[in-house]
């Protein structure tokens, strides 16, 4: 079989290495998970995510002219199937805590708006306060890091 770039296809790990694993791909052959496309939170122990004999879905992402190819786990986790398949799960249950609390870190240094009534459905004086709100809540946030950071290199 012909593997195409963009697919998603089945296949098995056969090999584990510190940089990434070796998948056998059902009719197409061995293709490789650069440790950096395994999982969209940080992996520094592959085994914590991978297990040899595993079954897993992976993109085709890559075929170079020695035809290596390139897979990606995460990037075939990018379309999730219906609920009802059993999919199994890339992770192998194995997320500890501390990948729990680094993902939770993580996430509370992202800005997201906040989920509020459409724009059409509010006065320009109400988006204006609101948008004054926000910005003081802000700029009294920045303060307090910069002051706490401040004391602690005073120290």
């Amino acid at each position: 079989m012909q593997l195409e770039i963009g697919k998603i296809y089945e296949g098995k790990v056969k090999n584990i290495t510190q940089y990434g694993a070796f998948i056998d791909i059902n009719g197409g052959g061995t293709g490789m998970v650069h440790i950096s496309e395994i999982s969209n939170s940080f992996v520094n122990e592959i085994r914590e995510f991978l297990t040899e004999n595993q079954e897993v879905k992976v993109k085709v992402i890559g075929i170079n002219d020695a035809g290596k190819v390139s897979l990606s786990i995460k990037k075939a986790m990018d379309n999730p199937p219906p609920k009802n398949d059993h999919q199994h799960n890339y992770n192998h249950n194995r997320s500890n805590n501390q990948n729990q609390k680094r993902d939770d870190r993580q996430k509370q240094n992202v800005w997201e708006p906040k989920k509020t009534t459409p724009s059409s459905e509010m006065s320009f004086e109400d988006m204006m306060t609101k948008f004054k709100q926000n910005s003081e809540e802000k700029m009294c946030e920045l303060k307090r890091s910069t002051d706490r950071k401040n004391r602690t290199r005073r120290k």
